[in-house]
């Protein structure tokens, strides 16, 4: 599943959009290229606040406001641009305010990332661990005191009408980058109506201060800095790059403030202005491809001062209107920007203009009304939302209540999160035989889906738990055929034969619908054991069509490709290792039903917890069955790893599982897949094998560590799970929850902490190689001594590994102990049985590592 992320940069210029959730490239645009707006006069009549939001999107240069400048700064934190010589222009005043400036002549920015991670984030795309860069032109958007800080370096300009002549179609055209998030702040500016009050502030009296620079570097090209106080990370550089008609947006490093506290106002950043508590959604879905749907949301507000709010809704979708307690209100329908996380995701964002500023505590009810060609037809009897874009108004995932409502024609099934409750059928006489269904969400929720239909049943109940499935008699249009050679008679040549290639009948996923819900029940019953009950009343799994596959709460979409069964899977040509991950994909869903539904994450950089969580959670369901497949999937992770591209660069470059969605960019497009997925998983099985390891040397050299319900591993999950139900986690809580159950054995320097993994293996992006060097055995009376050193080599100096050491005895492994290989060089000694005549480095493979 790959989700949208939670934690939406909502108040801010969303260039990267932190972030999920979808991994996949930029595909299809808007109908409309254009932002749209709604206005509640009569045709033709701009309200203030749409004014206020053209002008900012298209506001020019001031010549009365152009000046030469010399040695001028702007320092924000770990930002510094310098303007060392040049001309520059300030925009036209906006609601009396200078938002901008063009500059042209000499300048360098530095930006100096605070730890290792960005550092190298920054270095993979600009080759400079420090950004150093010089520029020849800039432009400025600010909603602060920019303009102060310059005036003391600003000359005269001897040609001020011709340089703002000559820049003004150029800043009026980059303009519009900006002028939604300027829309945040400076609609707090409007009259109110029917009262005529308009706030009035100085300059500087925005907490949440803005500086967005577009530089055009002499080495670089064109990129992005941004100081925003409004976003989680409030520093960040990035720069738009299109490879293989795909358009991606590189972002280098994004931080936050080194000292928080010092911020003038929001001490918590990632805290939300506002919250959605509460959904209510009526849809009418017209297939083969409309959608219209009115949604009621409740929104109670945390601060107060707000007068424009942010939600995501699918480019697909087009706004018609929005209500504020009732009476009309004022929004603009944005498009996104191509190439950012939220243009992938398929999404564009609504800005809502409320009539007086939020008040904290205030419940408000809006009401959107919208429409448009949203679903796709695959054929086969399978539709699908395009894009991959929400179909309600929402501000990413947070847990909600949910109540949907869906109209949709005879012949056509309909299934959607929650559980579906009884409702009064109405005949409508514009559409006859129309079906109604209503489901309700059994407890709060991060988000909610459906699917539609034409599909068959099937049902498999478990211990009290129903599992249904709905699977389409066919696949969709695009789906490959699988084909075959045989022998026919040769009309030509009696008593002779030829070949001839024979196209298969398409699979019929419908055919295999209850196998799939028999393996969902096991699957359940699986993780029931381990990680306590599921959170739902049913399980429903439907098919949709392509390879994506998406887990929701208490619903599956599976790919038509999960349906196969392996005879199915063989005559497409799948590889063993292919129909092993295809096996896995199930599970891995289910899994999320645990782990990204119940229990969420919260900043882009702890979504890889769920999705390596479930994946590793779904090998384990292979591993009781198989453990060579459940082997194999991990040298697959291990090899996607090390796979180079054609300059030589292996993806495990593209950075550490916490850079989440920013892992794809231009130089790596899947590097989210490879590294949230596969690294994740190596990690969570790195995690679990110390813990199994350290049982058993911690119980006096048991020969099996604990597997199953009440291994130490699973022991942890089942209390974060119970801990955090309903609610996010991030990466610090989950290690510290582990940490609580650390046994002496895997205390690193005496501490029981586990800072030593986080920061080198979650934070670190190697994969190490191991050797043994300087090994001396001496046989004792009663054991033997073993002595030398661990290298680790291909790795960080400071990185430190639980490395697994084995005797081998009789041809069998035997487990000797975990020592701490600290840096490239740590000296060990250990005891071994009698006998021991050579010692093995991890021969079980429990460590992500190259080949010894």
């Amino acid at each position: 599943m790959t989700p949208v992320t939670r934690k939406l940069l909502l108040r801010a210029l969303v260039l990267w959009a932190c972030l999920a959730a979808g991994s996949d490239s930029a595909s299809g645009r808007a109908e409309a290229t254009q932002p749209t707006s709604g206005q509640v006069a009569s045709p033709g009549f701009q309200s203030p606040a749409e004014q206020l939001y053209q002008q900012l999107g298209s506001v020019g240069l001031d010549p009365a406001r152009t000046y030469r400048v010399r040695g001028a700064s702007l320092d924000r934190a770990d930002l510094h641009i310098t303007l060392e010589d040049g001309e520059i222009s300030f925009t036209r005043e906006v609601q009396g305010r200078i938002t901008g400036a063009l500059f042209e002549g000499e300048g360098e920015v530095l930006l100096m990332p605070p730890n290792r991670v960005e550092r190298a984030s920054t270095a993979l795309f600009t080759g400079m661990a420090i950004l150093e860069e010089r520029f020849a032109s800039a432009y400025f958007r600010f909603n602060d005191d920019t303009f102060t800080e310059i005036e003391p370096f600003l000359r005269e300009a001897d040609d001020a009408h011709e340089f703002a002549a000559r820049w003004n179609t150029m800043a009026q055209s980059l303009a519009e980058l900006d002028a939604l998030r300027l829309l945040l702040d400076l609609s707090r500016l409007l009259p109110e109506p029917g009262s005529g009050v308009r706030e009035t502030r100085g300059a500087d009296a925005f907490s949440d201060r803005l500086l967005h620079a577009q530089l055009q570097g002499k080495t670089l090209g064109p990129f992005d800095l941004t100081f925003d106080r409004a976003a989680p990370e409030q520093i960040w550089a990035g720069q738009s790059k299109t490879v293989e008609a795909v358009t991606y947006y590189d972002l280098w490093t994004a931080f936050a403030l080194r000292n928080p506290g010092s911020r003038p106002a929001r001490d918590d950043v990632q805290e939300e202005d506002v919250e959605i508590p509460r959904y209510r959604i009526t849809t009418e879905v017209r297939p083969p491809t409309s959608l219209s749907a009115q949604a009621w949301l409740q929104m109670k507000v945390r601060r107060g001062g707000e007068r424009t709010v942010l939600f995501e809704l699918s480019r697909f979708l087009k706004v018609r209107n929005v209500e504020v307690d009732g009476k009309p209100a004022e929004f603009i329908h944005n498009p996104s920007l191509e190439g950012t996380q939220l243009a992938r995701r398929g999404n564009d964002q609504v800005a809502v203009i409320f009539p007086q500023a939020l008040r904290a505590g205030q419940t408000v009810e809006l009401k959107f009304g919208y429409g448009g060609e949203v679903l796709s037809d695959a054929g086969g009897g399978l539709l699908y939302v395009g894009a991959r874009g929400t179909w309600y108004p929402n501000r990413g995932i947070a847990m909600a209540d949910f109540d949907l409502e869906f109209h949709y024609p005879p012949g056509w099934t309909l299934v959607a999160t929650g559980q579906s409750v009884p409702v009064a059928a109405t005949a409508n006489p514009a559409f006859p035989g129309e079906q109604v269904s209503h489901w309700v969400s059994e407890r709060p929720e991060g988000l909610c889906g459906f699917n539609l239909g034409k599909y068959e049943r099937a049902v498999v109940d478990t211990g009290g738990l129903t599992v249904e499935t709905y699977a389409a008699l066919g696949v969709e249009k695009e789906f490959p055929r699988s084909s075959v050679v045989v022998m026919v008679p040769d009309i030509r040549v009696p008593g002779k034969t030829t070949s001839e290639v024979v196209e298969q009948p398409d699979p019929s996923p419908a055919r295999n619908a209850r196998s799939v819900a028999q393996a969902a029940a096991r699957d359940l019953d699986f993780y029931a054991k381990r990680f306590g009950p599921y959170p739902y009343a049913s399980l429903r799994v439907t098919q949709i069509p392509g390879r994506l596959s998406q887990g929701w709460p208490g619903l599956v979409f599976l790919s038509s490709y999960a349906f196969l069964n392996p005879v199915e899977q063989a005559e497409l040509g799948m590889e063993p290792v292919q129909s092993h991950l295809t096996r896995l994909v199930l599970p891995h869903e289910i899994a999320h039903q645990w782990w990204g539904d119940l229990v969420g994450w919260q900043l882009y950089r702890d979504q890889w917890l769920m999705e390596g969580l479930a994946n590793y959670c779904a090998l384990m369901t292979i591993e009781a069955d198989n453990p060579a497949a459940f082997h194999k999937v991990l040298d697959k992770y291990r090899a996607d790893l090390l796979r180079a591209d054609p300059d030589g660069v292996p993806l495990q470059n593209a950075g550490p599982v916490t850079l989440g969605q920013r892992l794809t960019s231009s130089h790596f497009p899947s590097g989210y897949e490879a590294i949230s997925y596969g690294r994740g998983t190596w990690l969570f099985h790195m995690l679990r094998e110390m813990l199994r390891d350290a049982e058993a040397d911690d119980a006096s050299g048991r020969a099996q560590p604990q597997s199953g319900a009440d291994e130490p591993f699973v022991r942890v999950l089942r209390q974060i799970r119970d801990r955090y139900a309903g609610k996010q986690i991030s990466t610090d809580e989950l290690f510290a929850a582990f940490q609580q159950e650390l046994p002496p054995s895997l205390r690193y320097e005496g501490r029981k902490s586990l800072d030593w993994f986080v920061e080198g293996w979650v934070n670190g992006a190697a994969v190490p190689r191991f050797s043994l060097d300087h090994l001396k055995i001496t046989p004792g009376s009663r054991a033997t001594r073993v002595s030398g050193r661990i290298l680790q080599k291909d790795a960080p100096d400071d990185l430190v590994t639980s490395v697994p050491l084995y005797a081998l005895l009789g041809g069998k492994p035997v487990f000797l102990g975990r020592v701490f290989a600290d840096g490239p060089e740590t000296p060990f000694q250990l005891a071994a049985p009698l006998g021991t005549r050579k010692i093995l480095i991890d021969p079980n493979e429990t460590v992500l590592a190259t080949s010894r």
